[in-house]
């Protein structure tokens, strides 16, 4: 097994460093032929012995779908809202409807918004108000990992076929354009989102509220950046039943628009050190730490891992758990892996 040239493993190089200059022609031309791909995994033995991957990660059990997390905000909702009706008179302010008021009382306080129109006047009231920020900040930080990247991700598909609709592009085409530029397209629907929203709020608070137009954006500026002033608010019965679901929206997704200007930040620098490192010319000090196993001979395997370590893409730790899992995979200590050896493994 291990004197077959050709069944070399792409990392054999840095178990078992022999020197074979004629060998290694062979090794590229093997490599290239059997790394188009990953193989399969098997399903079956996956459900079997539990390997999934959420399974065995410490956040997987609290990886919740897009439907659970709006159930988790369904029963926020209205348990909080029935709390605070049942201290609606140790809450002073502007009141319309007394169940309409609990709720915009909850969403005002989960989003932190503040207006102060609806003011908690009871030691109870106050220490509901105090449970209910924390949980609804909680909450809200699942939605803006779930929630709103779902529905982003929903309109990723038509905004690449309305951007190549001059040529019609194909499926695999299309799911090839959002990878390469996913965030990018992320921060253009939710940029469009979050315009649609001012304005509806805007032109809402000038027909509805009866404010100024000044006034109407203000207010709309003050809300979602949950600065909450309270100057100006939802203070008639049709503005709160609007703000229930506006106020949550719109905070949630000028959140999310800030986050994918920081990704797309970090995805530029992060392309600028890649395209560095590939245009760079090799020196010999970059040959002699690409070298790994000290035989004055850089292998194909050895000058991947040095790219990959320049870009940051993997780290020196990173190296050494692989390798340990390939020493205890290589039960033959041949330096190769094969089914046999993961039948002894």
């Amino acid at each position: 097994m291990a004197s077959n040239g050709a069944k070399q493993p792409l990392l054999s190089g840095l178990v078992d460093p022999p020197h074979q200059p004629k060998q290694k022609i062979n090794l590229k031309k093997r490599r290239l032929r059997r790394c188009r791909s990953a193989p399969t995994v098997d399903v079956s033995l996956e459900k079997k012995c539990g390997l999934s991957p959420l399974s065995q990660s410490i956040l997987g059990k609290f990886d919740l779908s897009f439907t659970q997390v709006g159930l988790l905000l369904a029963i926020y909702l209205g348990i909080s809202a029935l709390c605070f009706f049942a201290v609606k008179n140790q809450i002073k302010g502007i009141k319309t409807n007394g169940i309409l008021d609990s709720l915009y009382f909850c969403i005002v306080t989960m989003t932190t918004v503040g207006y102060g129109d609806l003011v908690p006047d009871s030691v109870p009231a106050k220490l509901l108000a105090c449970l209910f920020v924390f949980t609804g900040m909680a909450l809200v930080g699942l939605i803006l990992s779930k929630a709103a990247d779902y529905l982003v991700e929903k309109q990723e598909i038509l905004l690449v076929k309305a951007l190549n609709i001059r040529h019609e592009a194909g499926t695999m085409e299309i799911m090839k354009e959002i990878e390469m530029n996913k965030v990018k397209y992320k921060l253009l629907v939710t940029t469009v989102v979050l315009m649609v929203l001012i304005v509806v709020g805007t032109i809402f608070l000038l027909k509805i509220e009866d404010l100024s137009l000044v006034d109407s954006f203000y207010c709309v500026c003050s809300t979602i950046t949950t600065l909450g002033y309270g100057d100006n608010s939802f203070s008639t019965e049709g503005g709160r039943i609007f703000a229930v679901f506006w106020i949550l929206i719109s905070t949630i997704c000028l959140a999310q628009f800030f986050l994918y200007i920081a990704e797309l930040n970090t995805e530029h620098r992060q392309q600028a050190l890649v395209k560095w490192v590939l245009t760079r010319k090799m020196t010999s000090g970059d040959l002699e730490a690409a070298d790994l196993d000290d035989d004055r001979d850089v292998s194909a395997a050895e000058f991947v891992i040095y790219k990959l370590k320049e870009m940051g893409k993997i780290g020196q730790d990173d190296i050494a758990l692989l390798m340990k899992e390939f020493e205890d995979l290589d039960a033959d200590e041949s330096g190769n892996l094969s089914a046999y050896d993961l039948v002894l493994a």
